[in-house]
């Protein structure tokens, strides 16, 4: 059952399911370009998550219960959709698995620092939601064998490139920032540069693998030190 929730004066949140799936963030895609189309200038920014779709509206142009009548009649045929046929793009990226806890992973998943790699890397993530920091892509689903809280002392700096994990969700940072993620390795590519149109390579759907380097191929990539 679909609700809509007003979150603040100017701002309307739309919950579109109780829990995520694996087709969701693809739908979620579907609907928030629809949603751009239908209202336009109406419309000044829209935050999608895993299973929500956050609206920020112009309240000079048009109020909450105008806007819910607005959108009432296409979240009806948008439920009433199957899934989107296309599977979104796929990303290939290169990691370094050399990460801070990689050991402390492994041992806290009773599995050896091989076995994390492997699972980590078998997996084609979902990016469900992007936000935290400019172009931080949250991906899932993590195999239930790596699923970890987040550390109890979140790092004050985390270094640009870094792979990390926290329960279900796996994660690049695209620049330095503070995290609270165990850290598994880096990846040498650019995520997130403000000059390129987008600038960011992800968009809500896409699909990412990891595959793991050694430290030469991440140096021969331009992986920072």
């Amino acid at each position: 059952m679909i609700r809509l929730e007003p979150a603040g004066a100017e701002a309307l949140l739309l919950v579109l399911a109780e829990a995520p799936d694996a087709e969701l963030p693809l739908r979620l895609a579907v609907l928030a370009q629809r949603i751009r189309a239908e209202l336009g200038p109406l419309l000044i920014d829209l935050v999608p998550g895993w299973t929500t779709l956050l609206l920020h509206y112009d309240l000079l142009q048009i109020d909450h219960l105008a806007l819910s009548a607005r959108l009432t009649p296409l979240l009806e045929v948008w439920l009433a959709e199957p899934a989107p046929e296309q599977a979104g793009r796929l990303h290939e990226w290169p990691v370094w698995y050399a990460g801070e806890d990689l050991d402390e992973v492994a041992q806290a998943c009773c599995l050896s620092v091989a076995e994390v790699i492997a699972l980590h890397s078998a997996v084609e993530y979902r990016v469900g939601a992007i936000g935290f920091a400019p172009g931080f892509a949250y991906l899932g689903e993590l195999d239930s064998r790596l699923q970890l809280p987040r550390r109890a002392t979140p790092r004050t700096r985390v270094p640009a490139g870094s792979l990390a994990i926290a329960e279900r969700q796996t994660a690049v940072y695209p620049q330095a920032s503070p995290g609270g993620w165990h850290l598994l390795g880096r990846c040498p590519l650019p995520l997130f540069d403000a000059r390129q149109t987008p600038p960011s390579p992800l968009a809500i759907g896409d699909r990412v693998r990891f595959h793991a380097i050694d430290e030469a191929a991440y140096r021969a990539l331009g992986g920072p030190r």
